[in-house]
């Protein structure tokens, strides 16, 4: 049972505990004032990692391994010089493409056979690996070097990200990641070589005849089943997509209550049928639907949907879920989620009630079980 809460926050660290009683108790901030971008936990030795975005000041790594009593700074990511006499890079609009850290967008441990394997993805869109636990990084070159970077978007920031990070619990060698936006990227050898598939999807923003075309995709989140690795589901700037052959081909699913759109999505880690999102008005509103705050559940796959409202405020809310702002324990019935208001709720049931903790937070960047 997952029984600590960590709550990444545009000024800080939040951590709770979960009591006998059901009670969740909150102790922090850790680093107050500071965003924190994203929070990895490992289950494989009980480590903390956070990123920090100082902005004038950069990007920081921390590490805590005795539950956040202390934290020790680690190494962040670097992209490599530039080559004396290499002409710099452009997108297809004539912007520069930068080497530089901006922000930290995604970071998983490896697989189980990967000690000290942690994989992290940034702002611009790069891969970086680490084996020693987050003590040192390297960029994966390959992904980096591909010739269709040029082709790659921003989606909301100004620059792509490799925002979702899904390791294969069968094979740690294996990777999907998703690019916002350059659509969904597999690896079948620890990142030596990649291939974009994302048959099945559409991107309706692009221009005529290119809506298929694997680039133009903006996934918001992707998810992986742990019990069943080939069903992964994606939140898409388009709706809700479905996989069930590793990513490769995508099932586009058009009826999900309220609304199709949004960022986040989660995935039972035992029942591959069963998913949550959080539905929002899309485009320039990103707002809940008609002001109601609410979670949308299938159990079928994406055949149906159950509008979960129990305990979620109502007229007028204007909580948004960005996309690692919703989680789900390993024990697939306890789920939270935080908003960019600062609202934190949690269920012990799948959805079926939820119950909102007592705190206002800063905006909410990231929730993760440990």
């Amino acid at each position: 049972m997952s029984d600590r809460l960590l709550v990444g926050t545009k000024k800080g660290l939040f951590s709770f505990r979960r009591s006998g009683r059901g009670a969740w108790t909150p102790s922090g901030p850790s680093f107050p004032g500071v965003p924190v971008s994203m929070v990895c936990h490992d289950p494989r030795d009980g480590g903390v990692l956070l990123a920090l975005n100082h902005g004038h000041f950069g990007v920081k790594f921390h590490r805590s391994d005795d539950d956040g009593a202390s934290w020790r700074e680690l190494a962040a990511p670097a992209y490599p010089p530039r080559p004396e006499g290499e002409p710099e890079l452009v997108d297809m609009i004539g912007r520069r493409i930068p080497s530089t850290l901006k922000d930290v967008w995604s970071m998983v441990p490896g697989g189980r056979d990967q000690p000290g394997r942690i994989w992290c993805g940034t702002i611009p869109g790069a891969l970086f690996r680490s084996d020693d636990g987050g003590a040192s990084w390297q960029l994966v070159e390959s992904l980096w070097n591909d010739p269709s970077r040029t082709q790659w978007m921003g989606g909301g920031a100004d620059a792509p990200g490799i925002h979702s990070i899904c390791v294969d619990p069968r094979d740690g060698r294996r990777l999907s990641i998703a690019i916002s936006c350059a659509g969904i990227w597999h690896s079948d050898d620890d990142g030596a070589t990649w291939t974009a598939a994302c048959a099945g999807m559409r991107a309706e923003y692009a221009p005529p005849g290119q809506e298929e075309e694997p680039l133009a995709q903006d996934p918001h989140q992707m998810v992986r089943c742990q019990a069943a690795p080939e069903r992964l589901w994606v939140q898409h700037h388009n709706g809700i997509f479905r996989s069930d052959d590793g990513g490769r081909r995508w099932t586009e699913i058009k009826q999900a209550g309220p609304s199709c759109f949004g960022f986040a999505v989660a995935v039972h880690p035992r029942r591959p049928d069963c998913a949550w999102f959080v539905p929002a008005k899309k485009d320039e509103f990103r707002i809940p639907v008609d002001g109601k705050l609410v979670v949308t559940r299938t159990r079928d796959g994406g055949r149906s949907f159950d509008v979960l409202d129990r305990g979620l405020p109502q007229i007028p809310a204007y909580d948004l879920v960005y996309r690692h702002g919703l989680d789900i324990a390993a024990d697939g019935e306890r789920l939270a989620f935080g908003s960019t208001t600062g609202g934190l709720w949690v269920t012990e049931n799948g959805g079926d009630e939820w119950h909102a903790l007592p705190v206002r937070l800063p905006p909410v960047h990231c929730v993760r079980f440990a």
